[in-house]
């Protein structure tokens, strides 16, 4: 079976494609270079360097976030589209663990973190014992007081994973003390093969036309909106 993964949540990005359990190609890049532009160039490149046709791929599994809003729905858009024409199943995969599957046999936590601003992270935070994913927090936004808090009440070592982990390391250091273990660098990127063996493993697929993103939170312009409309509100 040929799978083709997607993984444009973030600033990175993995284009892989496996066929029966074996990489034949797969991409990553951590540049911030628009998803927009690079993407689907990427997948007709991996698609042309394993010497097949996009009518040759079995599956199509994606990331669907949390991250990027933009990046989640370039990715998502693709693989829906790709998904639609070729007649192909669909698989989403939360975009956080694909990062914690860097680290899977990791014996504590493993947190993958990307940044939401303003103090703020998406995270969730994952243990993998005896061959299964379990989720010990679910994917979220939160604060870092809000998810140090959380992990103090584990204790239990946690690995820190994703090229973000760096923005908030000190604060995480701080909170957390020797509970607190970061990933080496070349572990913080996602994986489209790790993207492609979680999906195999869920083989949940998607209903193409209502699967959606998985944003984890709303949008700055719906948060300012509902704000004004609760003031409106108040204020009749």
């Amino acid at each position: 079976m040929i799978w083709l993964g997607i993984d444009t949540s973030n600033t990175p990005l993995s284009v892989a494609i496996v066929q029966d359990g074996n990489i034949l190609v797969e991409y990553n890049s951590g540049l911030a270079i628009n998803h927009s532009l690079r993407a689907m160039p990427t997948i007709e490149e991996v698609c042309k360097k394993a010497g097949l046709l996009p009518a040759d791929i079995d599956a199509i599994a994606v990331s669907e976030g949390p991250g990027s809003y933009t990046g989640v729905r370039i990715g998502v858009t693709i693989a829906k589209t790709l998904a639609w024409t070729l007649g192909k199943p669909l698989i989403g995969v939360s975009s956080l663990q694909v990062l914690a599957a860097n680290a899977m046999y990791f014996t504590g936590l493993i947190c993958p973190i990307v940044d939401a601003r303003r103090n703020n992270v998406y995270a969730g935070v994952y243990r993998y014992d005896a061959g299964k994913w379990i989720s010990m927090i679910k994917d979220g936004h939160y604060s870092i007081e809000a998810l140090t808090q959380m992990l103090k009440e584990h204790e239990s070592p946690v690995l820190f994973i994703g090229k973000d982990v760096a923005l908030h390391g000190e604060v995480l250091k701080e909170k957390l003390e020797n509970q607190a273990l970061f990933a080496s660098t070349q572990y913080n990127l996602p994986r489209a093969s790790a993207l492609i063996d979680l999906a195999q493993r869920t083989n949940k697929e998607e209903e193409v036309h209502t699967f959606v993103p998985q944003y984890r939170r709303i949008a700055e312009a719906e948060a300012n909106w509902l704000k004004r409309q609760g003031k409106e509100s108040a204020s009749e």
